[in-house]
Formats: structure tokens, sequence, C-alpha cells
């Protein structure tokens, strides 16, 4: 299998919960459909059996997962918390930022695409708030455009692990 068009960037959560799922799909999953399939054939004629092929299109989706996720931890660079800028916003870092229009606040941490889960607070480094605010410091400004127009948010606040950075440590 060929690497991947674009890096694919995990946190080391990330790495171990598809780790996990690759692990059930081989141990648990293939064994429990090599057994419906088992069971499928002793029905007889597997030409007119409806068990036998729900159960071999299963097993062709799960192997498929198998190299999927394979493919997604050979190629994963794993982000290393010692490397997760402090003063500015970066990949890993939580960060709250302000609408300038209204003053709403948003808390997002910048993760890569396949971890991105905008309603849960994770947003992809490739997203239009996401690649606005990498890079940028505490108390910045950044004009980004989004789905609704142009939008002005400043970074208030970038967390690090249980370690949070704010403007008024920026400054001491």
């Amino acid at each position: 299998m060929t690497a991947p068009s674009k890096e694919i960037i995990l946190t080391r959560d990330a790495y171990a919960k598809y780790q996990k799922k690759l692990d059930y799909f081989k141990t648990h999953h293939r064994k429990v459909v090599a057994d419906r399939i088992k069971q499928a054939k002793e029905f007889g004629d597997i030409s007119e059996n409806a068990e036998y092929e729900d159960a071999k299109s299963e097993q062709a989706f799960i192997e498929g997962e198998i190299m999927n996720l394979e493919n997604i931890l050979r190629y994963a660079k794993v982000l290393d918390e010692r490397e997760i800028l402090k003063d500015r916003a970066s990949l890993g870092s939580t960060v709250l930022i302000r609408d300038e229009s209204d003053s709403s606040t948003f808390e997002y941490t910048i993760v890569g695409s396949l971890e991105a889960d905008p309603s849960n607070g994770f947003i992809s480094n490739e997203s239009p708030v996401g690649k606005g605010i990498l890079g940028c410091e505490l108390g910045s400004k950044v004009e980004i455009d989004v789905p609704k127009g142009k939008v002005v948010y400043e970074i208030v606040k970038i967390y690090q692990k249980e370690k949070q950075y704010d403007s008024a440590e920026a400054e001491s």
C-alpha cells in the first residue's frame, strides 16, 4: 500500500485508539465473522445462501477496515507533547478565541484532520479556523474567511496539557 498523499497527524490518544480498534478487528471481529461463514456453509448450498453472502460481505468490510487502520498507523506522525508550543497556537494546542463582532468565545484543540470533531471542540489544522490561528501568538487578532464571511478572532488563551498560558502570564 502506498503512502497517503498528505501527512497523517495524530495525538498519542488517537494513535492508541486506532491501535485498539485494529486489535479488536484482528482478534475478535475476524473470528466472529469466520464463525458466521462456517455456520452458513453448514446450511448447505452457498449459491443461494443469504446468510453466507452477508457474512462474506461483512468479512470484506472488516478486511478493508483492517487495511485502512494499518495504513493510518503505519504512516501516522504522532504529536510529541514536548514540541507543542506554549506561546503560540500549534498542533495539539487548546486555544480560546474570541469573536470580535459579538465577544462570543470558542475553545478548540487543533488536531490533524482524522481527529477533527468540531462539535466536541477538536478542529482540523486544515480547517479555515485551524489554519487561520496556527502560529498565532497570545493576544493576536486574525481575520479568517469562514462560510458565513470574514470573522476576526482574538487569541485569548493557549492551553498546554494541564498548564494554561494566558495573556497575563505572557506579559510577566
